[in-house]
This record gives C-alpha cells, sequence and structure tokens, in this order.
C-alpha cells in the first residue's frame, strides 16, 4: 500500500508550482503523506534530499527536471514514478545558461556550474532497467523540451501522449485517474 507520495518540481521551480498544489488537493483525500520538497539548483543535493526523504511503500511523480531526477531514483530503488513532460537529457540544456541565474519561484540568484552540468551527466540513467515503474505523461507542444526525445527514451513505459499543449502539460487534471491508478494510490 502507497504511504508516500512524493512530487519532484523541474528546474527553476519550487514546492509551489501548478502540478504540486493541484496534485497535493487530490491527495488531501487519500491516505497518504505528500511531500513536495523545495529542491535548489545542485543536482547532488536535490538527490541527497528526495533520497532522505524515500520510505517504504513510496511513489513519485516529477516534472521536467523533476521527472529527470524521478527516472534516476525510478530505477536505482525500483519506485513507480510518473514523469511529466520530463527532462532526458537536462544538461544539454543547461550548458548555454551557465552563469548567474535567478529562481524567481524560490527568490534567489545563483551561479549555474560546469560541475552541475557534470552532476547531471553522472545521474543519467543510460538503459531503463525496470521501465514497467515508468508512466511517461508527454504533451506534444512542449516549448522547452522536444517531446521526441522523451517518447523515444521511454518508448518500453506505459505512455499517455497527447497532441498539443505545453510544458506546464495543460490539462493536467485530465490525467488524475491514470496517475493514481498506475500508482496504485488508494483511498
Amino acid at each position: 500500500m502507497v504511504k508516500r507520495v512524493i512530487y519532484i518540481h523541474g528546474f527553476n521551480s519550487s514546492e509551489k508550482s501548478y502540478k504540486a498544489v493541484r496534485f497535493g488537493e487530490l491527495m488531501a483525500h487519500y491516505d497518504v503523506d505528500y511531500c513536495v520538497p523545495r529542491l535548489n539548483h545542485e543536482p547532488i543535493e536535490a538527490i541527497v534530499v528526495l533520497e532522505q526523504l524515500l520510505t517504504p511503500n513510496t511513489v513519485l511523480l516529477g516534472s521536467s527536471l523533476g521527472g529527470f531526477f524521478a527516472t534516476y531514483l525510478s530505477q536505482r530503488y525500483q519506485i513507480p514514478a510518473v514523469v511529466i513532460n520530463p527532462a532526458v537529457a537536462p544538461y544539454t540544456l543547461l550548458e548555454p545558461i551557465l552563469g548567474p541565474n535567478y529562481n524567481p519561484y524560490q527568490d534567489y540568484n545563483y551561479q549555474l556550474q560546469s560541475r552541475h552540468i557534470d552532476a547531471l551527466k553522472a545521474l543519467t540513467v543510460t538503459e531503463l532497467k525496470h521501465p514497467e515503474l515508468l508512466y511517461l505523461l508527454q504533451q506534444t507542444g512542449d516549448e522547452v523540451l522536444n517531446f521526441q526525445h522523451a517518447i523515444k527514451y521511454y518508448s518500453q513505459c506505459k505512455q499517455l501522449i497527447e497532441f498539443g499543449g505545453d510544458h506546464s502539460f495543460n490539462g493536467f487534471e485530465r490525467a488524475f485517474s491514470s496517475i493514481v491508478d498506475f500508482l496504485k494510490i488508494r483511498y
């Protein structure tokens, strides 16, 4: 029985993201511990924070970079995870923005450095050994990430592909019942 649901927000986001809050509203009707940790720009620190929250019968939801982290944790610890418009190779997206950055949702400035890129490369799961533990939610109108990369990478996984939409996954609520079913979250 699922005891804890961890939502992992994306890069330059926070625990107050729309999907995190909306899913939390749904989870209020279930007998689970719903966690949305605030993660900063340090990939290794983010993984350590997330690993400390893992308990028996934990499941994961991750969006964008959070989907990348959820994939890593899912495959390493054999945990079911739903990934929403996930970053497949986030290091390629972050290389062009090395240097000073600002997270408006957490209100802090930071330096994105090459060591962060190296850390993300080290966390990359090159082969999904347990694809049955992953469920991809992908919209083809994602303006941030190339949706085809995710569809190919997660080809052996359960998938819900919607045409159109955007990086935020428009109409996220439509997927609630399939997420709950996949993660086996019960009342």
